[in-house]
């Protein structure tokens, strides 16, 4: 079992709610007060919704009180069209909910990320393949399809790149165009290199960008925009202390040698490894760019169906640039 002292010495941040929950109980070897856990299971995929309920609950996961729905399919690394569309079918199932009823509202779309970096360009990969309307409406209406949604997006970088805290760059658009809700989709960091891009996270929570990897930044939520923020993301690297950590234990378990197991022990080997980085290191798989192509195609799919329901969805490719 992971030793969660040491995502606490690190500074490692869980964005999955899943893992954290998973460690968490593992380490108390009990339920979570003020957690709720559901799980879904279906042919192609398995869905849990961890629910965290009170601030007890919170304070624990080190989480907001509400819904995280986490899909998982090894299938999602697969470019197969017929397991692209049944996953993409369960994402639009799963969002649909959690998005506002009315269907004159105007949401808004957030890429976050860095287009410069793979790993991290999940985020505006997704954008460039969502079906963009506000602009129509205003413009070209006669050029939407009856049942089309308003959506505007947005990709605003990082702050190496802007100089601008990203935060700041959505709060302006977002008291500029007045949207009802914003979706913002993200690249996360994992606790298991088994959910590099087979999991999809949803959380209607918001998000913090940059947390997993240790690189806190302002929240993107209802506290910080003034409006619902449903959070879209899926894990894309692995903090490689939490890899090291793994093949100790493996080793260690392998060879039956469990006197010398002291997290002591292991947090110090895993200092001088990483110690080149100051400790700060992530890995990701060197398929990366073929797998984010394929998960922003997916998730793209997803959305696109969630945001306009009653649009077929062979008509989309019109609306893409």
């Amino acid at each position: 079992m992971s030793n969660i002292n040491l995502y606490q010495q690190w500074g490692i941040t869980l964005d999955l709610a899943l893992e954290a929950h998973e460690l968490l109980r593992g380490a108390t070897g009990q339920e979570i007060p003020g957690v709720k856990e559901d799980k879904e299971n279906y042919p192609y995929a398995t869905v849990t919704t961890i629910t965290i309920l009170s601030p007890e609950g919170a304070k624990i996961m080190q989480k907001p009180i509400g819904r995280y729905i986490t899909i998982e399919a090894a299938e999602l690394r697969i470019p197969d069209p017929e397991s692209q569309r049944q996953l993409s079918d369960l994402l639009n199932q799963k969002l649909q909910p959690l998005l506002p009823k009315d269907d004159q509202s105007n949401l808004l779309l957030i890429g976050l990320g860095n287009w410069n970096a793979t790993p991290d360009a999940l985020g505006p990969r997704v954008i460039s393949q969502c079906v963009i309307t506000r602009h129509l409406y205003k413009y070209a209406p006669e050029a939407l399809t009856p049942g089309m949604r308003s959506v505007c997006a947005l990709t605003p970088g990082v702050l190496g790149i802007t100089g601008i805290e990203t935060a700041e760059i959505i709060r302006g658009v977002v008291e500029k165009i007045q949207p009802t809700a914003m979706i913002v989709i993200d690249a996360l960091a994992a606790k298991s290199v088994d959910r590099i891009g087979s999991t999809i996270q949803i959380a209607d929570t918001g998000i913090s960008p940059g947390s997993g990897v240790g690189n806190q930044r302002i929240g993107i939520n209802q506290e910080t925009m003034g409006i619902p923020v449903i959070a879209i993301g899926i894990p894309t690297v692995v903090h490689a202390a939490i890899i090291i950590e793994e093949a100790i234990l493996k080793l260690f378990q392998s060879m039956k040698m469990y006197e010398g197991l002291h997290p002591p022990i292991i947090n110090e080997i895993i200092n001088e490894v990483l110690a080149p980085f100051s400790g700060n290191l992530t890995v990701t798989p060197k398929e990366i760019d073929s797998m984010i192509n394929n998960l922003a195609q997916l998730l793209a799919q997803g959305i696109n169906q969630a945001l306009h329901p009653n649009v077929n969805p062979s008509q989309f490719n019109m609306y893409l640039q």
